[in-house]
């Protein structure tokens, strides 16, 4: 084979140069990876260059430049058919904003259930509550059965003092930490096939129910709303989220439908449920805060329409960044 070196290396370096660009940019960040187009660009220099150098190969002259060569091509090869393992850095607003929306809408379907088994116990709590108005002894928790609605708004409302001044840091703490163990306890119950998960979701809402029912059967429908909103609007979805945990672990231990054995069943989901539950776990440091500072404070200190209105303004905005965030982003790795 006859060629002109001096005509082909002139025709050939800008190749090698982008080549040992991208490699250099490899090498700088190995654990970010390239986007699809770079990466098809990377192969074609890297097959273009090995060319080159076979071609190089049949000549003695140019020593320096056939060492370039193979060191570029030996860099390029090692890049492609590395086998360290990934060790990817982890990268919180990422996960939080791409990984567990992608991981929630993944399983949607085990969520709609968890929905259904809540809305179950809320109906079952709501006609316990209308039917057999003692019944609120067992099926409302935190004292809600010790006076009638209207007395403790009326109670709420003639408050002169913040009876949370200087303990609104201590009391947002315990609701992020009461909350987060409830969620935790709810996912771990999928352990036993996912019944004891869709007790505690049935539980908590017979107890939502009930509450309902009780305060706007006796005309507190505002207060009510007012009250739960603020908070409510990410501490409920968070507990429906952590039962859907609890029913994908339950799913994954019965294994129906499936030939896979039990580890790789647990396998394929512990990368989800560890997502689902820290997804969960961020939502209850917000919904705290709130509850804490604002959730807390009726009128005349804070307008029941405020609250109302900012508690949906959550609602929506958690519902579009679970349903939308990270729709139009590939996982990799």
């Amino acid at each position: 084979m006859i060629i002109d070196l001096a005509k082909f290396i002139a025709a050939e370096q800008p190749g090698w140069d982008e080549l040992d660009t991208i490699l250099k940019k490899i090498e700088a960040d190995p654990h970010r990876p390239l986007p699809l187009d770079q990466t098809r660009r990377f192969h074609y220099l890297y097959e273009r260059t090995a060319a080159d150098l076979a071609k190089l190969n049949t000549f003695a002259n140019e020593p320096d430049t056939r060492r370039f060569l193979e060191s570029l091509v030996a860099r390029a090869y090692g890049e492609i058919h590395e086998t360290r393992e990934k060790s990817h850095r982890f990268q919180p607003l990422r996960w939080f904003t791409v990984i567990f929306p992608q991981t929630f809408r993944r399983h949607i379907n085990v969520f709609w259930l968890t929905v259904v088994i809540t809305l179950a116990g809320c109906l079952f709590g709501g006609m316990a509550t209308l039917l057999d108005p003692e019944s609120r002894h067992v099926t409302m928790p935190f004292g809600h059965d010790r006076m009638k609605p209207s007395e403790r708004v009326a109670q709420e409302e003639k408050a002169k003092h913040d009876r949370f001044a200087g303990e609104k840091a201590t009391f947002s703490t315990y609701l992020m930490t009461h909350n987060t163990k409830v969620s935790i306890f709810t996912m771990a119950l999928g352990m036993t096939w996912g019944v004891g998960t869709i007790i505690m979701l049935f539980y908590n809402g017979v107890s939502l129910g009930a509450i309902s029912v009780d305060y706007i059967a006796d005309g507190q429908g505002k207060f009510l709303a007012g009250w739960l909103l603020p908070h409510g609007s990410f501490e409920i979805p968070a507990i429906l989220i952590a039962g859907q945990a609890g029913l994908l672990l339950g799913r994954a231990l019965i294994g129906r439908g499936t030939r896979k054995n039990l580890g790789e069943r647990l396998r394929e989901i512990s990368t989800d449920l560890v997502t689902l539950i820290g997804g969960v776990g961020v939502m209850l440091i917000w919904a705290g805060l709130v509850e804490s500072f604002f959730s807390q404070y009726h009128e005349p200190v804070i307008p029941y329409m405020v609250k109302i209105v900012f508690g949906l303004v959550e609602l929506t905005v958690l519902i579009l960044f679970l349903w939308k965030s990270g729709s139009r982003t590939k996982l990799t790795g």
